[in-house]
């Protein structure tokens, strides 16, 4: 007999880690390999656990709502036949992380441990671990512990006054100092009275913020707005609609030709369509747009691939299929993979100015915003035009202002010279 272990599988690109949604085994379980063991929530997708090896569920190493890195374990089985000491089992064709160390809490219990997501976590927040007191077993500190403090607004930062000071420090600063020491208590969580609701933060809410969390501490977000005459596009659209519904069962929205758009300013444009690697920037071959797609309480972002080769009839095509697939919870991990660029049509909600959150490691999301008709001044007199927002979010440490207004203004070129007689459909 032998004991193997499952890791937690990199289910998309940049997927740091998971969320154990719903076991769909208990422990002494007889299953088969490729069976699947448990549900798992990421920030881009949801999807099962197969197993590696049939056997016995030796024992379940994550509860259901906690979330774990890449290559952590989640769980051991038991393999008749096989020989060894415990492995970690490759996942995904990745090589498993490095497998941690058993606690020993009787032998060490004052001994701080750290996963390699609460490494990452810690250096991208300043957060002096040395401070942080964990409540894992033997005093090891858990992801969880760290995104406490960050919620709370308490971070022990490298160098400051811990909160266990003694009566000794305390005789030799000054009340000023005191008040700063203060401060670094946690704050209490919001107060309830009766008829608030409350609702767990689970699954894929949960990861959501995670990423947001990442990407807005991690990222030098800068911002810039253009508006758009797109009266020649919004009548050519309108009067193609209904035929082209009738023809193709599926809509033309307003929407691809804006994907349309990008994507053809992309490949003029290749600097935008980069990644930050630390110490280089990856400027992407490939154009695969990513999109938006709300479902209930969730965030999916599929992506349209090779978006520069598609038609606006094809472009419209994908993206009614990835909608329909976010909505009813079909999307498969290779549908959110791949994405180079963002482009978020908030219009859709009414809005007509916002600032998108980057999606990591993108260098850039592009908000579409409500078409609404404005008055506006051409040849010195007023017209009733059809005009749109669009609100890019860039990463300052890959894009600067000059290239990103250059992109945007020729974006605004394409789209307010879109007509019956200068763009097709086919």
């Amino acid at each position: 007999m032998a004991i193997e272990k499952i890791i937690m599988p990199q289910l998309g690109e940049s997927v740091t880690e998971g969320t154990i949604s719903k076991w769909l085994v208990s422990i002494g379980d007889k299953v088969n390999k490729y069976d699947p063991l448990a549900e798992v929530t990421t920030d881009k997708v949801n999807a099962e656990v197969p197993s590696s090896f049939s056997g016995v569920i030796k024992e379940i190493l994550a509860e259901e709502g906690t979330t774990l890195a890449v290559g952590e374990a989640i769980c051991t089985i038991e393999v008749a036949g096989v020989s060894g000491v415990e492995a970690v089992v490759e996942t995904n064709n990745r090589p498993a992380k490095q497998e941690l160390e058993k606690i020993n809490k009787e032998e060490q219990p004052n001994k701080k441990r750290y996963s390699p997501a609460v490494l990452r976590i810690s250096q991208e927040n300043d957060i002096d671990l040395e401070q942080v007191n964990g409540t894992g077993a033997g005093g090891r500190i858990t992801r969880k512990d760290l995104l406490q403090l960050i919620e709370s607004g308490s971070i022990p930062k490298v160098g400051a006054i811990k909160q266990d000071v003694t009566e000794e420090i305390v005789s030799t600063i000054t009340r000023a100092e005191i008040e700063k020491v203060k401060q670094l208590q946690p704050l209490a969580p919001p107060s309830t009275v009766p008829g608030d609701i409350e609702i767990p933060v689970t699954g894929v809410r949960k990861a959501i913020a995670a990423n947001m969390v990442r990407s807005r501490t991690e990222i030098p977000h800068a911002w810039m707005m253009m508006e758009v005459d797109v009266t020649n596009l919004v009548e050519y659209r309108n009067s193609v609609k209904e035929g082209f519904k009738k023809k193709e069962g599926f809509n033309l929205t307003f929407f691809a030709f804006f994907v349309k758009a990008v994507a053809q300013v992309l490949k003029e444009f290749p600097q935008i369509n980069s990644m930050w690697a630390e110490d280089k920037i990856i400027q992407k071959k490939d154009i695969n747009i990513s999109i938006a797609v709300a479902a209930d309480d969730s965030l999916f972002v599929p992506v349209i691939k090779a978006a520069d080769e598609k038609t606006v009839k094809g472009i419209a095509r994908e993206i009614t299929e990835l909608a329909k697939k976010a909505r009813s919870g079909k999307l498969v991990s290779a549908d959110m993979q791949g994405g180079t660029f963002t482009l978020n049509n908030t219009g859709a909600f009414g809005s007509v100015q916002s600032m998108g959150i980057i999606n990591h490691p993108q260098a850039a999301i592009l908000q579409v915003e409500s078409i609404v008709k404005r008055p506006v001044i051409i040849n010195n007199a007023i017209a009733v035009r059809d005009m749109v927002n669009l609100c890019l979010s860039i990463d300052h440490r890959v894009l600067d202002g000059f290239i990103s207004g250059l992109f945007l203004a020729r974006v605004k070129e394409i789209l307010e010279n879109t007509s019956k007689e200068t763009t097709s459909i086919y």
